[in-house]
């Protein structure tokens, strides 16, 4: 069979690294962006356990069963192919200490091409980059991963409580809290239904517009990370949608608020999402957490979402707003939707491009977000964005110099008014230059401050 092998070195032990691929959300956080990989099944490092996940090959999405073998308990673990896109695959992954502080992973693959008499050839310029990438990927996941755990490694873990789980920015925060040994329990309404590796025995369920809870107990929690809201860029923005966008954030906020307070063992922290939508159109304007609020629908919005959480405020609970802008990943927002025309040559200035765009990579959000649970002296308003934004001319510029794709097809901005509407407006043809100054002061350091990183680190694209 053919033979891949990758090696890092991590500034970790071996116990270090061994808990973090051993725990629950390990598989989740080392899966690339990029692939569209779908978990249904993390297994746990034992042999025979299985874990099994859906993975495109252009069109088609096929399953993946790798059963766990050989497993040396902070040694070394293999999982072998059971069925699977490839004729044959064994990946054996190895720890061996360089130092005290310093640990190398190997990963050692042996695979065999589905035909491999007839495909086997095609390795080369098929299946090897794809593979460089994603072990490239893997590692430096698993480095930013263990950094940002060893910085609070010394504080205790904590009891947390996460809404709006199930959204893009969820998945990844309760799988990194997961693997930094926090035990995590998800918010739900009584419709959410989990993806199937999630841990579905650790929720609390509740009516979000009445504020009943109807399954589990909201005491206990050392934090309440409240994510949850209809998606403000996901549909035309109707009367309708415009009430829906406003209520699925401003009624479950204050209702969660009011119930917190009245707890008997209250959380410490409640971490509220808001977005830097709170500034409204500002043109070029310089803005961080002391600059006034906008106008306009957005800015409304957000000051309503921010002022809901007073009764939590008020009975001496840690208030975090959390204002996040352009999340940068090909999981979902904006990116998401910038990819396809990219790659067709199609992504030029749009509305003339002069618009600034705060952006941050979906890692630091996830990053930032610990970091605040983690640090008992923030409260109040901070901004999850990177501290380089860059007009949307320079954005489409650098995309498509990653992809190696011409942005040779400027967009109107009238064509985004007829397309998309008052939305197109706000969230295309607006943008607003915002600076995370008080995330900088609290300590925290950026593991992306330069979008052309960020791209190509989220989209399979590293040097």
């Amino acid at each position: 069979m053919s033979q891949f092998t990758h090696t890092a070195e991590h500034s970790a032990s071996k116990k270090e690294i061994w808990d973090w691929y051993n725990s629950l959300g390990a598989f989740r956080r080392i899966m690339p962006e990029w692939e569209g990989i779908r978990p249904m099944n993390a297994g746990r490092l034992v042999d025979d356990d299985e874990t099994v996940f859906k993975v495109g090959l252009g069109p088609i999405r096929m399953k993946w069963i790798a059963k766990h073998h050989s497993v040396v308990p902070g040694e070394s673990f293999a999982d072998r192919m059971m069925k699977g896109p490839f004729g044959a695959w064994n990946h054996v992954h190895e720890f061996t200490t360089v130092s005290d502080d310093v640990t190398m992973i190997s990963d050692n693959v042996e695979y065999r091409l589905p035909l491999h008499l007839l495909t086997g050839w095609t390795a080369g310029f098929t299946v090897l980059p794809r593979m460089r990438q994603m072990f490239k990927y893997r590692s430096t996941r698993v480095t930013n991963d263990l950094k940002q755990i060893q910085a609070t490694s010394e504080l205790p873990r904590q009891k947390v409580l996460v809404s709006g789980s199930t959204g893009m920015i969820g998945l990844q925060l309760c799988a990194f809290l997961e693997t930094a040994g926090h035990e995590v329990h998800r918010l739900l309404r009584v419709s959410t239904k989990l993806p199937p590796d999630v841990n579905s025995t650790q929720v609390v369920r509740w009516n979000d517009r009445t504020g009943e809870i109807i399954e589990g107990d909201m005491n206990g929690f050392d934090t309440i990370i409240h994510l949850a809201g209809a998606g403000i860029g996901d549909k035309r923005w109707s009367k309708k949608r415009k009430r829906l966008i406003r209520d699925s954030r401003v009624i479950p906020t204050e209702n969660l608020a009011k119930l917190i307070s009245k707890l008997d063992s209250p959380p410490k922290a409640l971490m509220c999402g808001s977005a830097i939508g709170f500034y409204g159109e500002r043109g070029t304007e310089v803005l961080d957490e002391s600059s006034s609020s906008g106008n306009g629908f957005l800015a409304e919005i957000c000051g309503e979402w921010e002022n809901a959480s007073k009764a939590a405020e008020d009975a001496g609970i840690r208030v975090l707003h959390l204002r996040t802008g352009i999340v940068v990943s090909p999981l979902g927002g904006a990116l998401a939707k910038l990819l396809l025309p990219a790659k067709l040559g199609a992504g030029g200035p749009v509305g003339g491009g002069k618009q600034m765009q705060s952006w941050i990579s979906l890692d630091d959000e996830v990053y930032a977000i610990h970091h605040l649970m983690m640090n008992e002296s923030c409260s109040g308003a901070f901004n999850l964005t990177a501290p380089n934004p860059v007009n949307q001319k320079q954005f489409a510029r650098v995309l498509g110099r990653v992809l190696r794709r011409p942005g040779f097809m400027p967009l109107p901005g009238f064509v985004i008014k007829i397309l998309f509407g008052e939305m197109g407006k706000k969230l295309v043809l607006e943008g607003q230059d915002v600076r995370p100054s008080r995330l900088v002061d609290s300590g925290y350091e950026f593991t992306y401050s330069d979008l052309e990183m960020c791209f190509r680190n989220c989209l399979g694209k590293m040097k």
